[in-house]
């Protein structure tokens, strides 16, 4: 089903293929067993058949490696008893004491899981991975000052921050090839705290992306919820394209493409009417970003990029 459904966008002409988000194999990574994991003998050999039929209808595709942290409660399957680790055992929202403080071997044991899994997505055939850095998860709680409280070298001011999230990707760079894509997902915006911000000036983000950049992110996946909204005051870039003109990196943008609704509303069983790309194909124009990511469009429609590329916009259908 899984190799079928990736299968069928690529044969509709989406470029790359970012998979769901598929957990490390460390037993707090995740908390659920309706998502996949890329750790186990049984699970690489089904990724393999995936990535096979994504080249087979000439698409590319990368992994979305993902440890969840403190988002974890304890209990939640598919490994009940491990607990919900984090930088200083806090949720997103703030809640204390609700988790475990990683020790140097809780780290050490998660930069491995990272790095093991970038190997095999190389070895079964994948074109690169993608690093969930983004909304609330592991590596933004490090990333964020009101999650991180750390006094060693993980916590500190915002460079200090980004010391766990740049370990992994020195460790995803050096257990693959040299050109392998190695791509980094991040945002401001967390679950349960939307209007949270990593950085309120364009130095203070240069100061989070450098670190990263040195140790080996391709290209940084900027997570906005609509891609049309400038970042900073006084420019019109928006995310990605901040990220871009400070760390000259590739970038992907995301957020609303093609409907007129945030995807938050999506939760609460609300549709999207079609909106339109203009705005968007100006800014490509501009090279403000160099790739755009689509999501609820594209779930629906498995010919979205089709009709969007063939000029058929006629044929789109709101989000439902």
């Amino acid at each position: 089903d899984v190799r079928s459904y990736y299968a069928r966008r690529a044969a509709a002409g989406v470029g790359l293929i970012v998979t769901e988000g598929t957990y490390v194999g460390h037993e707090s990574a995740g908390q659920s067993d309706r998502v996949p994991r890329f750790h186990g003998e049984e699970q690489l050999a089904g990724w393999a058949k995936v990535a096979e039929g994504v080249h087979a209808a000439g698409g590319t595709i990368v992994p979305q490696l993902w440890h969840i942290g403190m988002v974890r409660k304890q209990g939640d399957a598919p490994f009940a008893d491990a607990p919900a680790v984090g930088p200083s055992g806090i949720r997103v929202d703030g809640t204390e004491n609700a988790g475990k403080a990683m020790t140097r071997r809780d780290l050490d044991e998660v930069i491995g899981a990272f790095a093991e899994a970038a190997a095999a997505a190389e070895r079964i055939g994948f074109d690169g991975v993608e690093l969930h850095g983004a909304h609330g998860y592991l590596l933004d709680q490090f990333l964020w000052a009101r999650t991180n409280r750390r006094t060693d070298a993980y916590g500190g001011d915002a460079v200090a921050r980004t010391t766990f999230a740049a370990e992994i990707v020195a460790a995803v760079r050096e257990a693959v090839s040299a050109s392998f894509p190695v791509i980094f997902r991040y945002s401001q915006w967390k679950q349960e705290a939307y209007d949270a911000r990593l950085a309120q000036t364009p130095q203070e983000l240069e100061a989070i992306l450098a670190p990263l950049a040195a140790a080996g992110v391709d290209a940084f996946h900027a997570s906005t919820r609509r891609y049309w909204l400038p970042e900073f005051e006084g420019s019109d870039l928006n995310l990605a394209g901040w990220t871009k003109k400070l760390t000259g990196r590739p970038t992907i943008t995301v957020g609303s493409v093609g409907l007129d609704g945030d995807f938050i509303r999506a939760f609460a069983g609300e549709g999207a009417a079609v909106g339109s790309i203009d705005n968007l194909l100006d800014r490509l124009e501009r090279d403000e970003f160099d790739l755009v990511a689509v999501g609820r469009a594209l779930l629906q429609d498995p010919l979205w990029a089709a009709k969007v590329l063939g000029d058929r916009f006629e044929e789109l259908k709101p989000y439902d």
